[in-house]
């Protein structure tokens, strides 16, 4: 540890290095004023549905939150997996074009990961995914010596990887494990698997039981934890919310009985993103983040509280795309922790960040810069203000 951190003390710190799930989201575009339909009717078998315009864009949590995270001016490095192919040329173009490609590794055996998303107006997205080369990112894929000039390590989609679930999570903990022992923060997102798939049917009581006491920000959906730690619970409320959002069903008491699960593995900040409903954040001893890493949270934060942030209202007209929402709204509250805010300063900025990011043909054009969004979290906090 020594040794890494005083080749660190050479070089400029780094303010985060972003890992994981990268591919590419192909997204057809729907006329705002169309008619919100069941699912049911929407997918009808033989029924053609007329679109407007196509969205081509990267996907995923390097891409999503890494380059959303630069756009707030941080200094950021990304390591993902693409294929050596048509999609994956496209890819590494674009992060050459944002100065960011270095850590973008091409697989000559494998294809890149696309995501086909279908986000009709009024009703949440719906994904079909391949995963591509994103199944062998690994440990090996990490390069420790960049991780040990930054502040915090952010990976996403470890179910989306088959290296990182596989075994019980072995690899995901080798790799959060290094990290910690350089004094690097560890920031984990999730993602929802297909049931159906050997992810879906993986034990991810036992994965996360494993993963989570490495983990200092937790960051998962609500969809997402609940699938993992209450699978009954899950399939039940998925029964009864029918066609809406799963969050309107969700009771507070099972919000907190899943909270506590994830903070007696030891987690101390802990966001989970609720969709319209916002995001509920809570910490366990943070003390212990302070004193073993360099992320360095501040004086005003407190151990032990819990508490929602409410979603920010969108403007009317302005929405076009919902794609990468929950990274943009990571992003926000990743990049408020580095700048120095509270934990609930910081989950203000994830609220912007993840309504804006509803503005953009794609998950970062409508993103606003930090000045704004902190102009804008004025306003909220002081109407009295222009």
């Amino acid at each position: 540890m020594n040794e890494n951190l005083s080749g660190a003390a050479e070089n400029p710190l780094l303010d985060a290095v972003i890992a994981g799930y990268l591919g590419v989201d192909i997204t057809p575009g729907f006329p705002l004023a169309r008619p919100i339909v069941s699912t049911a009717e929407f997918f009808r078998p033989g029924r053609l549905i007329e679109t407007e315009g196509l969205a081509f864009s990267l996907g995923g949590v390097v891409a999503n939150t890494g380059l959303a995270m630069k756009k707030f001016a941080l200094d950021v490095a990304l390591m993902g997996r693409v294929g050596r192919d048509a999609l994956g040329d496209i890819v590494v173009e674009k992060f050459r074009q944002e100065g960011v490609a270095s850590g973008i590794a091409q697989s000559p055996d494998s294809r890149t990961a696309y995501g086909i998303v279908i986000a009709p107006p009024g009703r949440d997205r719906i994904f079909f995914e391949d995963p591509g080369c994103n199944a062998v990112f690994g440990e090996a894929d990490i390069d420790y010596s960049l991780v040990a000039r930054s502040r915090l390590f952010h990976l996403g989609y470890p179910p989306l990887m088959k290296n990182l679930w596989d075994f019980e999570g072995e690899q995901l903990v080798a790799i959060l494990k290094r990290v910690r022992s350089l004094g690097v923060a560890t920031s984990l997102d999730m993602a929802l698997p297909d049931a159906d798939s050997p992810a879906g049917k993986a034990d991810w009581q036992r994965i996360l039981a494993n993963v989570l006491p490495h983990v200092d920000i937790f960051v998962p959906s609500l969809d997402e934890i609940l699938s993992m730690l209450e699978p009954g619970e899950y399939a039940a409320l998925l029964h009864q919310s029918g066609e809406e959002e799963i969050q309107n069903s969700v009771s507070q008491a099972l919000l907190e009985r899943i909270a506590a699960r994830i903070l007696d593995y030891g987690v101390p900040v802990l966001m989970i993103k609720c969709g319209s409903r916002g995001a509920y954040v809570c910490t366990g001893d943070i003390s212990k983040l302070n004193a073993a890493t360099r992320l360095a949270l501040p004086v005003g934060n407190a151990s032990y509280q819990k508490g929602w942030v409410d979603c920010l209202s969108s403007e009317p007209g302005r929405v076009k795309n919902a794609c990468g929402a929950g990274d943009c709204a990571v992003a926000g509250f990743l990049t408020g922790l580095l700048k120095g805010e509270t934990i609930a300063v910081a989950a203000e900025y994830a609220m912007a960040a993840g309504r804006d990011n509803l503005y953009g043909v794609d998950a970062l054009a409508g993103l606003s810069d930090w000045e704004t969004m902190t102009a804008g979290i004025a306003r909220n906090a002081d109407p009295r203000k222009d």
